[in-house]
């Protein structure tokens, strides 16, 4: 964890550390660039789904609040008559074939997001790194449109609408492509997307700001629901498995609870011996779908509350149109 902080920080600016890792951003540079290439000239070819693809990404390495904005995007979109399906590559695990995912499915087996996208929104998800298959897969539930977390950089999918979302903290860091900085692809790269999202912070010009917050507690073996301010004056312990803890941590501090903090890598696997069974435990959803099978009454999981402007659907339903009315 300490090392993944410290490589995280020295993206905010420039080092020597920077400067010594700039040639082979260089050379990453030259293989993104043919690769797109590649796929533009039809050398390699893409998949065109027979619905609307939705790809909701990031430029950037490391979360940036995807997830919470597909499950919001999914419900806006089946209040508005679409029938959603969801696929996503599942991080961490090694799948042989589409896996259909349902909201009592193995983390371990089909990735946490996943079943966290399932428990939520109770629509078809399907899991699998190609995500063309994954499309072909959930065509047979019959939805009619598609969004896909994460996967602005898998170019074999066809796409209606590209969505990037930056973090209103770390934002672009210090512009630097991979290693020396955060970048999966150039920042001119943002030209070319339908819809840029900035999840909290300020908005700047041509973003829509996404606003989302820790919201209530709810306990992991019975469903009881509390609000946040309960836990003030009581001796909690927070859990964080995700890319960034500290955001998670920062959420609770703001609510002025006192905690002590047990942060895990992104996408942990956790057992029984990882937290305090005697203690108050307050963990993100994400961690809440690993932690079921051994959850104890004194463990909470912390939901947050994504509000997706109007303007982001209608700009969506916009680009959908377009792309029909165009072939």
């Amino acid at each position: 964890m300490k090392v993944v902080s410290a490589i995280q920080r020295s993206w905010q600016g420039i080092s020597i550390v920077t400067a010594l890792l700039t040639p082979l951003s260089l050379i990453y540079y030259l293989i993104i660039t043919a690769r797109r290439w590649a796929y533009k000239l039809g050398l390699l070819s893409v998949y065109h789904a027979p619905v609307p693809v939705v790809v909701v990404g990031n430029i950037t390495v490391g979360g940036t609040g995807k997830t919470p904005i597909i499950i919001e995007l999914a419900r806006a979109l089946q209040s508005r008559g679409w029938n959603p399906g969801i696929i996503s590559r599942g991080y961490g695990v090694k799948l042989t074939q589409p896996i259909e995912v349902t909201p009592d499915s193995d983390p371990r087996k089909v990735g946490d997001e996943p079943v966290l996208i399932s428990q939520q929104t109770r629509l078809p998800v399907v899991t699998y790194p190609d995500r063309a298959l994954a499309i072909k897969t959930i065509l047979s539930s019959e939805v009619d449109i598609i969004l896909s977390d994460d996967g602005l950089q898998h170019f074999a999918m066809g796409r209606a609408v590209e969505i990037s979302v930056v973090d209103g903290e770390f934002s672009y860091g210090n512009g630097l492509l991979l290693p020396a900085g955060p970048l999966r692809e150039p920042r001119s790269r943002l030209n070319a997307f339908d819809i840029q999202i900035r999840r909290n912070g300020s908005a700047e010009a041509g973003e829509i700001l996404v606003v989302s917050n820790l919201s209530r507690a709810r306990n992991i073996v019975d469903g009881e629901q509390k609000d946040l301010g309960d836990f003030e004056g009581v001796s909690v312990v927070a859990v964080a498995g995700i890319h960034y803890p500290e955001r998670f941590f920062n959420g609770l501090a703001a609510k002025s609870i006192q905690f002590e903090t047990l942060a895990f890598s992104d996408h942990h696997r956790f057992t029984i011996g990882d937290l305090p069974s005697d203690r108050t435990v307050l963990m993100t959803t994400k961690d809440e779908v690993k932690c079921r099978e051994f959850a104890q009454k004194s463990w909470w999981a912390v939901d947050q509350e994504t509000i997706l402007p109007d303007q982001l659907i209608e700009n969506i339903e916009r680009v959908i149109g377009q792309r029909i009315a165009n072939g």
